[in-house]
């Protein structure tokens, strides 16, 4: 048995054919006839690295620390599979978080690894006297405001323009495309080969939506200045702007679905159906105007950022394809459905369920899951209702402590003044009898979203909603129902207890 996770960033559910979206994903649409296609499937960290500690561990991340590293005490699928049952794993990303303060742990943990640089601001091209200002006619000065002096352009989009100027002009050099050319040669060598799990990770469709020229010329938008990355926040902008922003992003997820489309074709070349599972899916969506929002981090999590595509393909079930399942699932399932797969058991600190089971038919399970963002509020969802719970006062760090031994932040170590007070907790459940330290998450904090660049704010729109998503799929009108609320709540509870969520977590949310 083999199996190749798909995971593309930031890929929202109702742009893709197969989920009945207007935006063209013909080979994504083709995929979910030959696999089992979920529409019950959820986050639960937000955003990246949480995502991907919650992918390879199978438990949440969001509970105890606010971005992902991966633990020394964490039990990885890549790991565990090697040393049980000798699975040969492949990591190929572009994704550059991995590769700063706060994406520690996660390459490593692979038998080898490829990582395609380019991405959003990875300091890739380094140009010291860069002159911005030649760009003036070119960079829609809304989203690139490049000014007489450098300081005036955010450094993500600084670089970015460094490295699309400089080091991507042509289709043959984006990251997305050197991503999926990489998983060919590894399929060109290995295809005979038995027992290896590829992880093919592509930061697209994430900001900025930066297609290649044919693709944008199919969306009309090759023409005028670059009107590519919106910046979290409320919508502001012109009709004629958001409709370019929401074009470049239709654009560029035509283009990863044709690349996708290639690989499927190697599937059929080397005849992978018959001895490998394919699983497409994403770490979470992304607001493209909807609810008057940009972005993500900032806002309640909207179906739109939380209700993800999920496909998945398994020779044992190849007489499944294009059937459709409406059970719930949850980003914490992979670890122990790819540990399904492979014959081996997940392991105890994991709190997510293999899907193989699924695979076969539906079940009856009265399942709920959670989902957020540290610090945030905690959302819940049993399929048919969607609640966000926020605690009274959300702007204070009271009973917010972070549990790590990795003590990073995005593109950040923790400041001295974060580290001066810590102390050492007792054990969880699942850190194998190891003591952590345990952070105080102050006000100050550099983390996800608080007032950092490229992120405009904190979080808003804060007050606890309830959403029945059968009669109001769009979420335009919560409902008020205390004995669902309630029942919403025990959701919670019963999540944050199987994680062992820590004590002050329930006094901050005044639940429990």
């Amino acid at each position: 048995m083999n199996v190749i996770f798909v995971m593309f960033d930031s890929l929202i559910r109702k742009g893709i054919g197969a989920y009945g979206g207007n935006i063209s994903t013909p080979n994504i649409d083709k995929f979910s006839k030959k696999a089992v296609t979920f529409d019950t499937h959820y986050a639960c960290s937000m955003p990246c690295m949480p995502a991907r500690r919650d992918f390879l561990t199978g438990r949440p991340n969001f509970l105890h620390a606010s971005w992902g590293c991966l633990e020394p005490f964490d039990r990885p699928l890549t790991k565990e599979l090697r040393k049980s049952k000798g699975v040969y794993s492949h990591l190929i990303t572009d994704h550059p978080h991995y590769f700063t303060y706060g994406g520690s742990g996660y390459h490593s943990s692979f038998d080898s690894w490829e990582f395609m640089r380019g991405q959003e601001g990875d300091p890739c091209t380094g140009i010291v006297d860069f002159d911005y200002k030649q760009y003036d006619d070119f960079y829609n000065p809304t989203y690139y405001p490049v000014g007489d002096e450098k300081l005036d352009l955010p450094f993500l989009r600084e670089q970015h323009i460094k490295n699309r100027e400089k080091s991507m002009t042509a289709e043959k050099d984006m990251s997305l495309v050197k991503c999926y050319e990489a998983a060919f040669t590894f399929l060109d060598r290995n295809h005979n080969a038995d027992n290896w799990f590829l992880q093919l990770e592509c930061f697209d469709p994430h900001e900025p939506y930066y297609a290649a020229e044919r693709f944008r010329e199919m969306y009309d938008v090759n023409d005028g200045l670059v009107t590519d990355w919106p910046f979290y926040r409320r919508v502001f902008e012109s009709k004629e702007n958001a409709e370019k922003l929401i074009k470049n992003y239709s654009a560029l997820l035509t283009m990863c679905d044709e690349y996708f489309g290639r690989l499927l074709q190697y599937m059929d070349q080397y005849r992978l159906w018959e001895n490998t599972m394919l699983i497409f899916t994403t770490d979470h969506g992304i607001l493209l105007s909807e609810h008057d929002w940009w972005g993500k981090n900032r806002q309640p999590y909207y179906e739109e950022i939380s209700h993800l595509p999920l496909m998945i393909y398994h020779p044992d079930y190849a007489d499944k394809g294009g059937e459709r399942r409406t059970s719930l699932t949850h980003a914490t399932d992979f670890a122990p459905t790819i540990f399904d797969a492979f014959g081996d058991s997940k392991p105890k600190e994991a709190t997510g369920q293999s899907l193989l089971p699924l695979l076969s038919s539906d079940n009856k399970d009265d399942r709920g899951v959670i989902f957020g963002i540290f610090g945030g509020a905690i959302g819940a969802t049993d399929g048919r209702y969607a609640y966000y719970l926020y605690p009274e006062d959300l702007s204070s760090s009271n009973n917010l402590y972070e549990y790590t031994l990795m003590p990073e932040h995005l593109r950040n170590q923790m400041s001295i003044a974060e580290l001066t007070d810590m102390e050492l907790a007792p054990p969880f459940d699942f850190t194998q009898g190891v003591k952590t330290l345990k952070i105080k998450a102050r006000d100050d904090s550099k983390r996800i979203p608080l007032d950092r660049e490229g992120f405009l704010g904190s979080f808003q729109d804060t007050k606890t909603v309830l959403f029945d998503l059968v009669s109001d799929p769009g979420q335009n009108n919560p409902i008020s129902d205390p004995a669902i609320e309630k029942r919403m709540k025990q959701i919670i509870i019963n999540e944050m207890k199987k994680a062992d969520a820590a004590p002050e977590t329930y006094k901050r949310f005044r639940i429990g």
